[in-house]
């Protein structure tokens, strides 16, 4: 059976090449009764449109990429849904690549989007990211606008979509000075990049505001390992002075915090008050459940998204290198509740 087209399509049905595209694209130019008799018959021969040649066609690709580090944070998860939904009212594909907190695989993904065709790129870097030329290559060569969300350049050419991340740690950290601890301590998994700084200058100034100077002995590095930062957390909390407090950076950090806790049988919050940056949907429901600084997730995505339609459609937007803050969510439950 000779393979099915548009072309054909639109000669059985007695109606014009544009007007069986547009059918079959639900435009709000064609009939109800019209677009049936399409559907109807491209049923009938599963017919599909070939969305990349029209694309090529209208020179757009009709696709984005999404690059992160992880999947497996809730947080970047719920962004890749934000963005997913916005770009598919505009009938836009997603492209997901993951770097898994590599320089190496980030450089490769955007050597890729070279050769590649998308239209634009929404991107949070990856843990290893210290220095930028593999971006401004990409950018020169490339012309694709592209916006920054949470782990973001400090190059001044890009948008950047951002939280409060030093005013939110700092009222966490108050928080836990509040409720009676002592010696809190901060947790933190990688090098100290744009977040990590803001967050533990947070944490800082909350412990200077409490009469403590000597801070960077409170501040522990783990590491994306999660036998290593047991280890650490382990030693940490069977140490002569363990801490009474501990603000975890992110939520992965937290769960083995609960897991340790478990093991030598410290007692949250009694003896360890526990709370973290986690957009984990089940922190309400852990044992004790889990004081939260919760980042605005879906509005990250949605507002980077949006942003880059505007760059896409050559639309009016501010500025190129805008910055926008959006505050974090803190919920403070039964982890860091004073016991006495």
């Amino acid at each position: 059976m000779e393979k099915m087209n548009m072309v054909k399509l639109a000669k059985e049905l007695n109606l014009s090449v544009s007007t069986v595209s547009k059918a079959l694209l639900d435009s709000h130019e064609i009939s109800a009764k019209t677009k049936e008799r399409v559907i109807e018959l491209a049923k009938k021969y599963n017919y599909k449109p070939n969305k990349f040649a029209s694309s090529l066609r209208k020179g757009k690709s009709k696709f984005i990429a999404v690059i992160i580090p992880e999947i497996n944070n809730n947080f970047f998860s719920i962004v890749v849904d934000s963005i997913n939904s916005f770009a598919a009212n505009k009938e836009y594909d997603l492209l997901v690549y993951l770097t898994h907190e590599k320089l190496i695989s980030e450089i490769s993904v955007m050597e890729h989007l070279e050769i590649s065709r998308v239209d634009g790129i929404i991107m949070s870097l990856c843990s290893q990211t210290k220095t930028y030329d593999h971006i401004i290559k990409f950018q020169k060569d490339t012309e694709l606008p592209i916006v920054f969300f949470d782990r973001v350049t400090t190059l001044e050419d890009f948008p950047r979509i951002i939280t409060n991340n030093y005013e939110s740690a700092f009222e966490a950290t108050m928080h836990l000075f509040k409720q009676g601890s002592k010696i809190p301590f901060y947790l933190y998994s990688s090098e100290l990049n744009y977040i990590n700084k803001e967050r533990h200058r947070g944490f800082r100034d909350a412990m200077i505001r409490n009469g403590i100077e000597e801070t960077e002995s409170h501040c522990v590095q783990c590491a994306d390992d999660w036998e290593i930062n047991y280890s650490i957390i382990y030693n940490l909390l069977s140490s002569e002075n363990p801490p009474d407090a501990i603000f975890a950076s992110i939520e992965k950090l937290a769960i083995t915090v609960y897991e340790v806790a478990k093991d030598l049988n410290f007692k949250i919050p009694q003896q360890l008050k526990v709370i973290s940056f986690s957009n984990l949907r089940t922190a309400a429901l852990l044992s004790p459940s889990l004081s939260t600084v919760s980042q605005p997730a879906f509005e990250m995505g949605e507002q980077s998204v949006k942003l880059l339609f505007k760059m896409i459609e050559k639309k009016f937007y501010k500025n190129a290198n805008d910055i926008i803050t959006i505050n974090s969510k803190l919920d403070f439950r039964d982890s860091t509740k004073n016991s006495k």
